[in-house]
């Protein structure tokens, strides 16, 4: 909307600035030459058409410069709003999950391989979208882990800390209060980030890990 107020105060000004020009030149062009002179004996009038034609083609690049940037603005806002979205989306999800996990870990019920192995599926690809737009990055000093293959005898133990990693991961202060940190809290907020950093990655690795034993273990449909 304000680009288009913009444009409109454009349009009007131009809009003015010619009738001015019109008010003006055209009684000297009725005039003719000097007072008095027989008609036709003053300087020919100046009635080069690429004069007119220039005023026009730059006032039509500032309307299409103002339409693009109103267009483009309005493109990256949506942009903005979508990756939002997914976001909360993704964010909501994996705890949801989670829930449904530590529900069946609590009652003790034998592990559904199938279930756990669409579980994780889901785990890791919305962790994996999450890390897109957060960027999480292991420590430079350490080395990256590699994730071993995990037996049917650890899959509870394995389940049980992916349950604590995804805590500790939607409750890190740095994703709550990242617009609130005060200039006194910088250092503290740069440990609160690389601590959901590393429990992110672990969220991707170990769900992935936990998918490929499921896949491995669960029978027949």
């Amino acid at each position: 909307m304000r680009s288009k107020e913009i444009i409109l105060k454009r349009t009007t000004d131009w809009l003015i600035a010619g009738m001015f020009v019109l008010a003006v030149v055209i009684p000297g062009l009725a005039q003719g030459g000097t007072p008095g002179a027989p008609p036709g004996a003053g300087p020919p009038a100046n009635n080069n058409p690429r004069v007119g034609d220039t005023a026009r083609q730059a006032s039509e690049a500032k309307l299409r410069s103002a339409e693009i940037e109103a267009r483009a603005e309005a493109e990256s806002k949506k942009r903005i709003e979508t990756a939002i979205a997914t976001m909360r989306q993704d964010f909501t999800r994996i705890q949801v999950v989670r829930n449904d996990i530590a529900r069946d870990l609590v009652a003790h019920k034998p592990p559904d391989y199938r279930l756990i192995s669409e579980q994780m599926a889901e785990i890791n690809k919305r962790a994996l979208r999450l890390n897109d737009y957060l960027m999480a990055r292991a420590p430079e000093t350490k080395e990256p882990e590699s994730t071993p293959d995990l037996k049917s005898e650890e899959m509870i133990g394995a389940l049980v800390k992916l349950c604590k990693l995804i805590d500790s991961f939607t409750e890190n202060p740095s994703l709550k209060n990242a617009s609130t940190i005060d200039a006194k809290e910088i250092e503290k907020a740069k440990e609160n980030k690389a601590k959901a950093d590393g429990d992110l990655l672990a969220i991707i690795k170990l769900s992935q890990s936990l998918q490929k034993t499921s896949d491995s273990l669960k029978g027949p449909k």
